[in-house]
């Protein structure tokens, strides 16, 4: 099976006082002192916008005009037990204008289709919500 790539994003971080990241598109150019908690709210910016993008083609795919004002809010937790670190997530989704059940409908659908979602499946407990 062969897969065409449609994007690769590239990233080059440093640590310290004057520690960043930088794509090298320059579309991201931030400053982290500290990798935490950066690491969690790139994470979290990257996934919402990966997960409106899916929630947008799932709309599509059903022939659903989405209303403006569609927002994903993520919350990335990193989490520590018995010396062991790990993610759990939230997605508080507001799909303003749609019936509740079909919003819910494109939710499912969207993490099917967001490689994100796809990536951390089995792997972050995540709890999406209709808000």
């Amino acid at each position: 099976m062969t897969h065409k790539v449609l994007f690769t994003g590239k990233t080059h971080n440093t640590n310290g006082r004057d520690g960043g990241a930088r794509s090298s598109d320059v579309h991201l150019d931030i400053k982290m002192k500290q990798p935490h908690p950066a690491a969690e709210n790139l994470f979290g910016a990257a996934w919402s916008a990966c997960y409106m993008g899916a929630i947008e083609y799932a709309a599509s795919l059903k022939h659903i005009k989405l209303p403006t004002g569609v927002a994903v809010d993520a919350e990335i937790d990193l989490n520590l037990e018995e010396g062991s670190y790990f993610l759990s997530a939230r997605l508080n989704v507001s799909v303003p204008g749609i019936d509740p059940t079909v919003a819910t409908e494109l939710l499912d659908d969207a993490h099917n289709i967001c490689p994100y979602s796809k990536a951390t499946h089995g792997n972050v407990d995540v709890v999406t919500t209709l808000i």
